[in-house]
């Protein structure tokens, strides 16, 4: 097959997580899908003979759509598995399923489960990339997509001020990793008691961020939060894909939510959301709707980002 065999000419870049991008592959991602969002449909197609696949087993509307339609977009062929479409659900391991996916695909974007080490099985093979699409523990993609949108916003990354409103979620954690590669950015992660991030995730994206002269934190007070931000960020309350023991979590939850009041707080700041908005629980309406709203266009970056990651993967190019 053609296009295989220029993949591996290329060889094999998987992306599934942020730790395993160089400072210089991340910032490449993030300029090249600040690219593709400003050339609209004026880039040929550098996937043209390649095969892309993409295996969901959790539900996913932008996420799902944005590959699929980069890689038609960019001249790859696609092709669509369901979550009881492959032979895993007969015994077949995840390793095995890798092996032959890698011999006819060029790249798999895969949702799992839940279990990171799904991921582990699918790119121990040396055939096919491997994007991860979200997992529980990170949603790498999310983040190269909301720090595109950062740039195209405001022309820049370095220096951004961000309010994270909500639990410590796969987005957050990837947020908090991408963002602390860059430099002078302030990331405060307003979480509710019992529902922040993973202390040795945070650890580490703190320290990261030492480095570049950047701040993150969290605090389980959203009155304690910072006098000055350029974006207010939130998600849904209840993550994809996961369940709360707590029958009362709605109440832990219910001070967090995004609305005129908070807005009001930083008049200059841009609203985001990585969707789909759960309306009158994590934001209100009115927010979403507002004028300080870019959370659509936000949703329709990931298309672009997604262009650069696949690009970036199996197209033989470094990104500009």
């Amino acid at each position: 097959m053609p296009g295989h065999r220029s993949a591996r000419l290329y060889g094999v870049r998987h992306l599934t997580s942020v730790d395993n991008l160089s400072d210089d592959e991340l910032y490449r991602l993030v300029r090249r899908s600040a690219w593709y969002a400003e050339q609209g449909e004026a880039v040929g197609q550098p996937l043209r003979g390649r095969v892309v696949g993409s295996y969901f087993r959790a539900t996913s509307t932008r996420t799902r759509t944005a590959f699929a339609s980069a890689a038609l977009r960019l001249g790859a062929s696609h092709i669509a598995y369901g979550p009881h479409d492959l032979q895993l659900n007969t015994g077949e391991t995840m390793a095995d399923t890798a092996r032959v996916l890698g011999m006819m695909l060029d790249a798999l974007v895969v949702r799992t489960a839940g279990d990171p080490a799904e991921l582990a099985a699918l790119t121990a093979q040396d055939g096919m990339a491997v994007v991860n699409a979200m997992t529980a523990d990170e949603h790498p993609t999310q983040a190269i997509a909301d720090l595109s949108m950062i740039e195209l916003q405001f022309g820049r990354v370095d220096g951004i001020r961000i309010l994270y409103v909500g639990e410590g979620n796969n987005t957050a954690a990837a947020l908090a990793l991408a963002l602390a590669r860059f430099r002078d950015v302030s990331l405060c992660l307003a979480t509710p008691r019992g529902y922040g991030m993973d202390p040795a995730l945070l650890a580490r994206a703190q320290r990261a961020a030492e480095t570049n002269a950047s701040s993150i934190t969290e605090t389980h007070e959203l009155a304690a939060g910072p006098s000055e931000v350029d974006v207010v960020y939130t998600t849904r309350w209840q993550t994809t894909g996961t369940s709360k023991p707590d029958p009362n979590w709605r109440d832990t939850f219910a001070p967090f939510q995004v609305d005129g009041e908070l807005m009001a707080r930083y008049p200059e700041a841009v609203f985001m959301h990585d969707l789909p908005a759960h309306r009158g629980e994590e934001v209100t309406s009115a927010v979403l709707d507002g004028p300080a709203s870019i959370a659509f266009r936000q949703a329709e970056q990931k298309f672009h980002s997604a262009k650069a990651v696949l690009e970036w993967c199996v197209g033989g190019t470094d990104s500009r």
